[in-house]
């Protein structure tokens, strides 16, 4: 194995509290911390433990979005990535655009292994792992918790409805990570500093033979309900007639 490539995406960091925008046209951005997306992180996670367990692995990171988004490829190279891709755009992304960009650099970079979070917390689409996966014509491991790597194939263990199950891959493999699959660490000072000498290359749609087509059209952005207070009751009886004012019952 000789290249593992990374995608990841910037978002809203997780533990800001969203809010659509008035007239329901999406959300409101201006301000508002971005950040990796959180099961991008575990599958770049992955990828630098497979490299230290390995070795002789290069890590390459890369994302598609604003020049801002060079933010998020810099956390990912102090994590350990050694260099960094950059598609950069300002024109909404959807998954199949998304999937025709990670194609145009698998063929440029030829990696064993593309790891990505199983969905990103912006969308919730879960669709550019399968989509890459069949434009490249490669096999593919979907909520992956657990990857081992044996020569030219990868055991996957998937969470299931009926427990767990394993499967087998050939590589090279799209493989898609979830949530148990490991920890991030966090970025130390030191690597933080060399993250900025390390290469990020920046270059566009165009130059990939990529145009952004538009196939999903959001209709309305809504906060969620807000949950109602709870009702304090003495005993059955009254709940019985609190739930029938409710009409409830």
């Amino acid at each position: 194995m000789q290249k593992i490539m990374v995608c990841i995406k910037r978002v809203v960091d997780y533990n800001v509290r969203v809010r659509a925008k008035p007239d329901g046209s999406g959300v409101m951005l201006d301000g508002v911390k971005m950040s990796v997306n959180p099961f991008d992180e575990i599958a770049l996670e992955e990828a630098l433990r497979i490299k230290e367990k390995v070795g002789n692995i290069e890590v390459v990171a890369v994302s598609i979005g604003v020049a801002d988004t060079q933010q998020q490829l810099r956390t990912a190279l102090a994590m350990g990535a050694d260099r960094a891709i950059l598609v950069q755009t300002d024109a909404p992304v959807e998954p199949l655009t998304a999937a025709q960009v990670f194609l145009a650099l698998a063929k440029k970079e030829n990696p064993e292994i593309i790891f990505l979070g199983k969905q990103a917390i912006d969308d919730d689409a879960n669709q550019t792992g399968q989509m890459l996966a069949a434009l490249w014509e490669r096999p593919q491991a979907t909520y992956a918790s657990k990857v081992e790597i044996n020569g030219d194939k990868a055991a996957i263990t998937r969470e299931i409805d009926a427990g767990l199950e394993t499967i087998e891959v050939d590589l090279p493999a799209v493989i898609t990570v979830d949530l148990r699959l490991n920890e991030p660490r966090y970025a130390k000072l030191p690597d933080i500093m060399k993250a900025k000498k390390k290469p990020l290359e920046v270059t566009s749609l165009d130059a990939l033979g990529v145009t952004a087509g538009q196939y999903l059209k959001t209709v309305k952005t809504e906060p969620p309900a807000q949950r109602q207070k709870g009702v304090m009751v003495k005993d059955v009886a009254e709940l019985v007639d609190v739930l029938k004012k409710k009409g409830l019952i």
